[in-house]
This record gives structure tokens, C-alpha cells and sequence, in this order.
């Protein structure tokens, strides 16, 4: 497992952007595989976008694509979510996860992850 601390969220207006930061610590993240969630009130969560730290390989949810933007910066550890053209449906807290079991591939499933942030919210208003 490793450690999780995001950062960055807030309230934006519709159309606006917003970077959230997940300070990862505790062990080598070669091979670990990094992904953002979220979830609304009443809903379940949901995958928005991974990626898998050694090769960059990138994934999107077709919710966000093209308007979401995951990257990671090795030498501080550190994911970032760059979020623009954000839509109220956007809202939700947003959190940072960790699939450390180094087998390769991106799950979109929740459980497959083993290590989890505190959350950040993020409100887009209309």
C-alpha cells in the first residue's frame, strides 16, 4: 500500500478549469497503477481517469475525455488531474487511488484498488 493526500479541489463555475494533486508516499511506484474516482451524492463511485506509472499509459472515462487530463510527475510522485470545460455533473468528491498489485493492466472497478486519499470535493456551478 501507499500513502494518499489530495489536493486542489474547490467551487468553479461551469466552463471553468480546476488541477487536483495526489501526493503519493511509501514505497516505489513502478508498475503501481494511479487513478482518480468520483463520487456524487447518492451515487456510486466511478471511474474517471488511470495511469499506470512506469509507462504513462493513460486512460479516460468517456464521461470526461477530451476535457480531462491525467499526468504524473516522477520526481516529486505526484498525480495530477487537470480538469477543464467542467460541467455541474462534473460535481463530486474526487478522490485519489492506488492499485499496487503490479499486475499491468488499469481495472475501472473501485475494489480492485488498495490504498485511497481522504477526498476532495469539487462543486461546479451552473
Amino acid at each position: 500500500q501507499v500513502q494518499l493526500v489530495e489536493s486542489g479541489g474547490g467551487l468553479v463555475q461551469a466552463g471553468g478549469s480546476l488541477r487536483l494533486s495526489c501526493a503519493v508516499s511509501g514505497r516505489s511506484l513502478l508498475g503501481v497503477i494511479m487513478s482518480w474516482f468520483r463520487q456524487a451524492p447518492g451515487k456510486e463511485r466511478e471511474f474517471v481517469s488511470g495511469i499506470i506509472w512506469g509507462r504513462g499509459t493513460t486512460y479516460y472515462a468517456d464521461s470526461v475525455k477530451g476535457r480531462f487530463t491525467i499526468s504524473r510527475d516522477a520526481g516529486t510522485n505526484t498525480v495530477y488531474l487537470q480538469m477543464s470545460s467542467l460541467k455541474p455533473e462534473d460535481t463530486a468528491v474526487y478522490y485519489c487511488a492506488a492499485d499496487t498489485s503490479l499486475d499491468g493492466s488499469l481495472d475501472y472497478s473501485a475494489q480492485r484498488y488498495d490504498s485511497w486519499g481522504q477526498g476532495t470535493q469539487v462543486t461546479v456551478s451552473s
